[in-house]
């Protein structure tokens, strides 16, 4: 059974930082974020890990997951935002009690899908992958950006919809800052391997393949005591994106996933765009697909507003996605908050 947390408007805001903090340098990015919430109606709470950042982390594992406990089990937060990703999450995992988890929305993407996912399998607790709170710091966000608020208001048993973006962002142009954070003028296209329309359903779970698959063999990664235990055995949608790996890396990457038996019950995959994926010795990025098409045989889709390469949808640890691709390369994500 799957647990999906209630989100109220003009609820607390929790900011810490479980992986990296924001350098004294960028500490503009935080409080424009943090203006930006509080304009919408939001109230904010923001530790001291944020405005930390010393050796590839905020600072000790410890301190990092005591002030996350600490938001969680304050009843006045209603959702866990993190500024951004990083590095060295996967430090924090053993000093958690998973056992002890309320039922508490958590947002976020890069290095924080390792606590994300982490999250849904030890606890069957719904949690969303999606843009970090830098992200929307600008005067207003893109229509895909912006849908996490709807995402994390549906009401349990209810769906929500999300339609591939119209454009998207190829590079990062920080010199040029504009009321939207991003600067989306390339067309959007969601591709498949089999060249064709798609359609597939199953639980959605995912991340940034560079840190989750840090989590096989360890107790935080057992994707099958939770098929068995919160979704009775139905099957996966993988989402799944690449921030730094090249395309044997990332192939070497989902080898082990597969021998690891995180593909069983898969019923097709979804990789987001990435400007990694450098191919090696000729092999590329649609070799990597076309080799775990064939190998899974199920349908996989490449391309998709995940990860990195923004905007990205909001996508639900734990809920019922049912997908569909067209023909001329639009994507549709339905997400149904079944238990």
């Amino acid at each position: 059974m799957i647990q999906y947390p209630r989100f109220t408007p003009g609820t607390t805001i929790g900011v810490t930082a479980p992986s990296s903090g924001i350098p004294v340098e960028l500490h503009f990015l935080l409080q424009q974020a943090s203006e930006r919430m509080t304009r919408e109606g939001f109230k904010m709470r923001i530790g001291k890990t944020p405005w930390l950042q010393n050796k590839a982390k905020s600072a000790p594992a410890n301190v990092r997951a005591l002030e996350l406990t600490d938001l969680l089990r304050d009843n006045a937060v209603g959702l866990i935002f993190p500024p951004w990703g990083g590095e060295l999450l996967v430090e924090i995992l053993e000093h958690l009690d998973f056992d002890t988890f309320p039922v508490k929305w958590v947002l976020g993407y890069s290095d924080v899908s390792v606590l994300l996912l982490s999250i849904t399998l030890r606890t069957g607790i719904a949690t969303a992958h999606g843009t970090n709170l830098a992200d929307v710091r600008g005067e207003y966000s893109d229509e895909t950006t912006a849908a996490w608020h709807a995402a994390l208001s549906t009401p349990s048993g209810r769906s929500f919809e999300q339609r591939s973006s119209p454009f998207y962002q190829k590079e990062w142009t920080h010199d040029k800052p504009s009321p939207c954070v991003f600067h989306l003028n390339e067309p959007t296209e969601w591709k498949t391997v089999s060249g064709g329309p798609t359609t597939f359903q199953g639980r959605l779970l995912g991340g940034c393949v560079d840190v989750i698959r840090h989590l096989i063999g360890t107790p935080y990664g057992d994707v099958a005591t939770f098929r068995r235990k919160h979704t009775e055995g139905s099957a996966i949608v993988w989402y799944l994106e690449n921030c730094d790996l090249n395309a044997v890396d990332l192939r070497r990457s989902l080898v082990q996933m597969r021998l690891a038996g995180w593909f069983d019950g898969c019923s097709g995959i979804l990789f987001g765009r990435s400007g990694a994926n450098r191919p090696f010795d000729d092999y590329a990025e649609i070799d990597v697909y076309e080799d775990l098409a064939r190998e899974l045989n199920v349908p996989i889709v490449f391309d998709i507003d995940c990860g990195h390469v923004p905007p990205q949808m909001t996508f639900i640890n734990g809920a019922y996605a049912e997908i569909e691709v067209s023909v001329d390369g639009k994507g549709l994500v339905k997400q149904t908050f079944l238990p």
